[in-house]
């Protein structure tokens, strides 16, 4: 199975998300290693649902600006990527990985908190370490023409991956318009074990599947 463009997933909680979206060939899961996350996924339960997912590449997701916090973290999760939301801890971060080349990050911006000028200061100043920018707003955030025409020069220089406004009706006129790197979507909680209504989620998956 493949998709049509990069797909993260965030928010992972449960073995049937993971796998669906290993599945449809999404290339990155990330589970909330914060334990005041109503998306938490505790270290053991974590291990578990990595131990039956494959070919996909595993983000550790914080809201955390704690550096021995996140060492912590590290140490018990071990994933492929660390995702912060914090630019400056970027450069630091970076030294923790035991590769030669660093620790893989992703810096998560929302959107809601800034505004279009401090969002081409962000990504001029503070993404440099990070592999990807993952876009995505806490507040209902309209994708306007003034948003779209910041995100197309952005998008265009930077490894942008977008996180909101996205549907399974308007996905392929944002992949066509804009030239980020991929999309972001969220997991979330299952009703009862084994039993989830992916809904939107899973309507985007299928939107962008490769005929």
């Amino acid at each position: 199975m493949a998709l049509k463009t990069l797909v993260k997933i965030s928010n992972v909680t449960n073995l049937s998300d993971a796998r669906y979206c290993a599945g449809m060939g999404v290339d990155m899961l990330g589970f909330s290693m914060d334990a005041d996350s109503p998306y938490y996924v505790d270290p053991t339960k974590f291990s578990e649902i990595r131990a039956w997912v494959a070919g996909v590449l595993i983000v550790g997701e914080t809201t955390s600006t704690d550096t021995d916090t996140i060492e912590e973290m590290l140490d018990s999760y071990q994933p492929d990527l660390l995702q912060v939301e914090e630019a400056a801890m970027l450069p630091y971060l970076s030294t923790f990985g035991k590769s030669p080349d660093g620790l893989r990050l992703i810096l998560r911006v929302d959107l809601s908190r800034l505004t279009l000028d401090q969002l081409d200061t962000l990504f001029q100043a503070g993404s440099a370490g990070a592999e990807y920018v993952v876009l995505e707003s806490n507040s209902p955030l309209h994708l306007d023409d003034d948003l779209k025409t910041t995100l197309q020069r952005l998008a265009g220089r930077y490894p942008v991956l977008l996180g909101m406004g996205i549907s399974a009706a308007n996905v392929h006129e944002l992949l066509t318009s804009l030239p980020v790197r991929g999309i972001a979507l969220s997991g979330g909680h299952e009703e009862q074990p084994g039993n989830k209504e992916f809904g939107e989620l899973m309507d985007i998956l299928e939107a962008i599947e490769e005929e």
